[in-house]
């Protein structure tokens, strides 16, 4: 009897084995490692974004002065907020971390990575090395060199109208937003989307689209995302700490939809970019004109409902209001946010593992919290 339990047994674990090394590799990773953190440098490969011209932020003279008011604490521990950093005039005016992060504590940027790919693409239309967002992908990205794809434009992945077929699901095991975050081969992913809704037309979000851009910029640039990062903003822009960017598998694709980390200063540096006007230092990184179109919503498209025009994205930033002054965003999956408010020449970067479930034009409620707590923090005492 115990001989036929032996035996059942080793039958079962051997059958679960073959199970196991059956399964594609992004569905074995993702059993593996589960819900996507904000440590998951330490479980892919990463390329370095190196910082070798650190230039520390000119510290306020109220830096730190102001407390955090009770209220906003409860909320702080609520969303799991792992850092909070407001910029104001270029100088440091608060930081505050939790949760075991310090101020070099690198931090997944989930779709922030979005807003900095669309930079790096305005880059490379000052370098020359694109001509346009009205440039034919397929130059850029042979595989989509095909009668249905011949049609999309790099604006079109830009604004989120790329009408690809991709599945933009974050809770299923089996969608192709798991596949690419899990997965082991990017651009073949890619090459095998097609466009199936007429681009242009109506807003999408489809984190597709990014990747597809990392390989224009690497096919026009001749670098990979990574290195023209390092080259064209981490550098200029003086980070203090190396940043990572993950990528599919040693010496792969960066997944430029989602993976860039960085400490929550450096974050602030690109806020502070955009309310200079792609300048740093009197250096133009970033052509002002793409900046302005980049950061203004694409009216002329459709909202992702269908019912008005796209009035909250621009060319991967997001748009609201809050007191009737305009705020730029980057926003990421667990609530990591860079906010820039020009009026008031003001960056928060609030990072963490959780935000608010219901948002209005696709922007989670809790942006609001962190405006209001950094305009309580900038007020006189």
């Amino acid at each position: 009897m115990r001989r036929k339990v032996v035996i059942i047994v080793g039958l079962i674990v051997g059958l679960a084995g073959l199970i196991w090394w059956a399964m594609p590799v992004y569905l074995r990773n993702a059993l593996l490692h589960g819900y996507a953190n904000l440590d998951d440098y330490k479980i892919f490969p990463n390329n370095e974004v190196l910082a070798n011209n650190s230039q520390p932020w000119p510290v306020a003279e109220n830096y730190n002065q102001q407390p955090i008011p009770s209220a906003f604490l409860r909320w702080i521990q609520y969303y799991h907020t792992t850092a909070f950093v407001v910029v104001r005039e270029g100088r440091l005016v608060h930081e505050s971390y939790y949760r075991g992060y310090s101020a070099s504590t690198i931090s997944n940027s989930f779709s922030m990575a979005k807003s900095i790919v669309s930079l790096l693409v305005g880059c490379a239309i000052k370098d020359g090395c694109i001509d346009s967002v009205e440039a034919p992908v397929a130059r850029y990205f042979i595989p989509y060199n095909t009668p249905q794809n011949q049609s999309l434009k790099i604006i079109h992945l830009l604004t989120m109208s790329s009408g690809l077929s991709w599945d933009e699901r974050y809770s299923s095991p089996f969608s192709l937003t798991t596949q690419a975050y899990y997965g082991n081969n990017l651009r073949d992913l890619m090459a095998s989307l097609h466009v199936v809704d007429t681009p242009g037309k109506r807003f999408r979000y489809l984190s597709c689209n990014t990747q597809i851009l990392s390989y224009v910029l690497e096919d026009a640039t001749g670098k990979d995302i990574a290195r023209y990062a390092q080259e064209k903003l981490w550098q200029p822009l003086g980070a203090t700490h190396t940043a990572l960017w993950s990528t599919d598998r040693a010496g792969g694709d960066e997944k430029a939809y989602c993976c860039f980390f960085a400490t929550a200063t450096d974050f602030a540096r690109i806020g502070q970019l955009i309310l200079n006007h792609g300048r740093w230092n009197g250096v133009t990184i970033v052509d002002s004109g793409y900046l302005a179109h980049a950061t203004r919503p694409a009216i002329w498209l459709l909202n992702e409902k269908g019912t008005a025009p796209l009035n909250y994205y621009g060319y991967h930033f997001w748009i609201l209001h809050y007191k009737n002054h305009p705020v730029i965003l980057l926003q990421g999956l667990g609530g990591q946010y860079v906010m820039a408010i020009p009026d008031w020449q003001m960056v928060v970067v609030r990072l963490g593992e959780k935000r608010c479930y219901y948002k209005f034009n696709s922007i989670p409620c809790d942006v609001y919290i962190w405006l209001l707590l950094a305009d309580k923090l900038t007020q006189p005492n």
